[in-house]
């Protein structure tokens, strides 16, 4: 009776959230994400790791722009697996020229450098010896010289800002995740064992809640980061150490609440421990908050992660992360060049929206007084 009454429930909470049009769009717009996040180096145009293919003679170009490129290939054969290549980039040793034009001549390719303005490159004679044998002109067109379309534009750097912000994606999807799932495991730890014991451990735990709390979230980050170093993981760590504690207030306020009820007294009769208690019987009816709070706890460690880079402090060149594209073209705001960081500006700004309006979505649809 028991589980058809809470199968029911979940039933009426998932019809509830299909009717919210707002947090289905944001359900599956973050999904869109997450499979752009897995397969980001499948679907950038540079597939470099971090991609980090620098052309400086086309730095800060508009979006749509287009120009011809010519690889000279390495001679170092790279070993790397599929997988490798899916999940961590292609380690690329080629050579990229962009170029205004290029004609063949005999065994040489000369090839005139793109320059802004109207500058006229110096000619670079390139030796047909440096391209794979048995290849003709022809070949050696079609396989190593194209017209590149950067859709976005490029960076400072002149790498290329579709790339950068598809592998983007990957940091701030990290970084929302493990800073959840950190502040789920000491929030439902410690909001439990202080509402359910009760007493010094309670007290305990609300001073620790409370000593957390008064600090500004901000700066205890960055004093948990600079503590730790500088780096991929230690800002994670560093985000999930921060946000455990509205966890851990709600579910003590839940547990409170729950462990009064009769079917907790009977489970106290019947000689079950407090860990199955717990777990069974106490948990399971006070998560229906907590996953609430999770979706604004995504929200909030993904504007922390994009602070924290915007100060130089979070992931580090040349990782791809928005905070930091932001940072490295705020000035150029002033210069006629906003879209360099309004780009990055606007991812931000949409994935923490989806997890805003998925929140309310899933508050709605647990609401068991609505």
């Amino acid at each position: 009776m028991q589980e058809t009454k809470s199968n029911s429930l979940t039933q009426l909470a998932l019809q509830r959230f299909k009717k919210n049009f707002w947090g289905v769009l944001s359900f599956w717009f973050i999904g869109l994400c997450a499979i752009v996040a897995i397969l980001a180096y499948v679907l950038a145009p540079d597939s470099s790791k971090n991609a980090n293919q620098m052309h400086l003679s086309i730095h800060s170009k508009s979006p749509g722009f287009s120009v011809k490129i010519v690889t000279i290939p390495s001679d170092v054969v790279s070993n790397q697996s599929f997988f490798s290549r899916v999940f961590f980039g292609t380690k690329n040793m080629d050579t990229e020229i962009p170029v205004e034009s290029y004609s063949f001549e005999g065994d040489v390719l000369n090839v005139i450098p793109y320059t802004e303005g109207e500058l006229i490159g110096i000619t670079k004679k390139i030796m047909l010896s440096s391209f794979p044998d048995g290849l003709s002109t022809e070949d050696i067109k079609n396989e190593f010289i194209e017209e590149r379309t950067f859709v976005l534009g490029t960076d400072k750097y002149g790498r290329d800002m579709l790339s950068r912000m598809l592998i983007g994606i990957r940091i701030s999807f990290s970084i929302g995740f493990v800073a959840v799932l950190i502040s789920l495991i000491l929030g439902i730890f410690f909001g439990a064992i202080a509402g359910y014991f009760g007493g010094k451990i309670d007290v305990f735990v609300m001073w620790l809640i409370n000593v957390t709390w008064s600090i500004p979230t901000l700066l205890l980050v960055i004093a948990i980061t600079l503590a730790l170093g500088k780096g991929f993981w230690q800002v994670f760590i560093a985000v999930g150490l921060t946000m455990w504690v509205e966890v851990a207030r709600v579910v003590r306020g839940q547990v409170l609440s729950i462990k009064q009820m009769q079917y907790v007294t009977a489970a106290k009769a019947l000689g079950y421990n407090h860990f199955r208690i717990i777990i069974k019987h106490i948990l399971p009816n006070s998560l229906a908050p907590v996953i609430v709070i999770s979706a604004a706890n995504f929200a909030s460690a993904i504007l922390i992660e994009s602070g924290l880079s915007f100060l130089g402090i979070g992931a580090q060149p040349p990782m791809a992360s928005w905070g930091a594209m932001i940072k490295d073209h705020y000035s150029y705001i002033i210069l006629g060049k906003a879209y360099l960081a309004i780009i990055p500006g606007l991812g931000i700004m949409s994935l923490v929206m989806a997890f805003m309006l998925i929140g309310n979505a899933l508050r709605d649809a647990l609401d068991v007084k609505g």
